[in-house]
């Protein structure tokens, strides 16, 4: 997974970099903000028609005239090829609206997978789920309602994660696919001019005002012939294969970033900018952003820091990490750590504005701490040579750890008695 990749396919500025055009959009600003004012207004009106009219074509028709008074205009290609036998619909996700856009073209439901019921979710639009938020009773229940005659169409966005739409496709979920046997794909594209898409920080309510201050959003619906699963082929291969096809027909890459990654990249993103506070806690301090793996990897990376840390406490936490991420072993960091003792000294050194203040000299003892020097400064020549060269700093390392797990406990004491 690439970081350039990423960067790509997300907007995490809402303003345009370009100075032109940043120019265009300052000059805009009053007459957005006038627009903004007036389709709130218009706003409400649209909710309570909406609301009011019966699920028609008429009312589909009124809304869609009134939405593009908002700001937003729906175009859609291929009609026809749009099956009125098919129960699933997958489409991938650009905005927090796509799903209301959708909606504007045929009926349809959206599930609400995120745990949001009552008033809120049923204004936005989206089918209230009336049960644990487990992915297999979510599954059973939506293969149950997509077997059920007479009802309407299932809309759903196995990206479960939006982007800006004009890098690439998330990797597709699999447990979508395996509602109907049967899906149909719908590519969506969105433009807009001077302002991004949406940002990862930002709620739909604030999306929803960013809208309404835009002169327009343009959403481009092509509707591709129904697909079906063949005889041994598996979900995920089938997932795969739609994704293909919608990314072919958006001109996209279709990625393997999956939802998870673009979230540990905003988390990675959101400690970059921000400096270094002035005193912090050691064991505090956030290693995790030093490995470039997946979310899992840091508890592990922690607990490991943490026992080098038991072992020598005068190494800063961030060189004791960026050395565990290469060794993935806690006795080579520690060999590695005594072998560049020098480096390590100089850099607990220039740290220690850092760190220095918050950390307090242990109150067991009074004596200075014991230190350890290899045996040793290069391997020896021969493989005998090497092996006692290793073999005595590990004699040498674990009696100097025990010696400082006894006095820490108090343990020197109680054998006196």
């Amino acid at each position: 997974m690439e970081t350039r990749g990423i960067e790509d396919m997300f907007d995490f500025r809402r303003f345009p970099k370009d100075g032109l055009v940043l120019l265009l959009l300052l000059i805009y600003s009053p007459v957005g903000l006038c627009l903004m004012l007036l389709r709130i207004f218009i706003g409400v009106h649209v909710f309570l028609v909406s609301c009011a009219l019966p699920e028609t074509f008429l009312r589909r028709y009124i809304v869609r005239i009134m939405c593009s008074v908002l700001g937003m205009h729906v175009r859609q290609k291929n009609p026809r090829s749009r099956d009125k036998n098919t129960k699933l619909f997958v489409c991938n996700h650009v905005t927090e609206f796509d799903h209301n856009v959708i909606s504007l073209l045929t009926p349809c439901n959206t599930p609400q997978l995120d745990g949001l019921t009552g008033f809120v979710c049923w204004a936005r639009g989206f089918m209230e789920m009336h049960f644990a938020l487990d992915q297999a009773a979510i599954g059973d229940s939506l293969q149950r309602y997509c077997s059920t005659d007479g009802t309407q169409p299932l809309l759903l966005f196995p990206e479960e994660d939006t982007t800006n739409g004009r890098a690439g496709l998330l990797r597709f979920s699999a447990w979508p696919f395996s509602l109907t046997d049967s899906i149909q794909p719908v590519a969506l594209r969105v433009t807009r001019p001077l302002l991004s898409l949406s940002t990862p920080d930002c709620s739909w309510l604030m999306e929803l005002l960013w809208t309404f201050f835009s002169p327009c959003t343009v959403y481009h619906v092509s509707w591709l012939p129904p697909v079906s699963r063949q005889d041994g082929e598996t979900l995920q291969e089938f997932a795969n294969k739609v994704q293909e096809l919608l990314a072919c027909e958006l001109r996209l890459v279709s990625s393997r970033i999956t939802k998870a990654d673009k979230a540990e990249h905003i988390k990675r993103k959101r400690h970059v900018a921000p400096q270094a506070p002035t005193s912090v806690r050691p064991g505090s301090i956030a290693l995790g952003f030093m490995v470039q793996s997946s979310g899992t990897e840091e508890p592990r990376i922690n607990k490991m820091a943490q026992q080098v840390k038991d072992v020598l406490p005068d190494i800063p936490l961030n060189v004791i990490a960026r050395d565990l991420v290469k060794t993935n072993c806690v006795d080579t960091t520690i060999t590695n750590l005594l072998e560049n003792s020098e480096d390590s000294s100089m850099e607990a050194t220039g740290s220690s504005s850092s760190f220095g203040s918050s950390r307090a000299a242990p109150s067991f003892s009074s004596a200075p701490v014991p230190t350890v020097k290899p045996a040793a400064k290069t391997f020896g020549k021969s493989p005998n040579d090497r092996h006692l060269s290793l073999q005595q700093r590990k004699d040498a390392l674990y009696n100097f750890a025990r010696r400082r797990y006894i006095e820490k406990h108090g343990l020197d004491r109680e054998d006196d008695h």
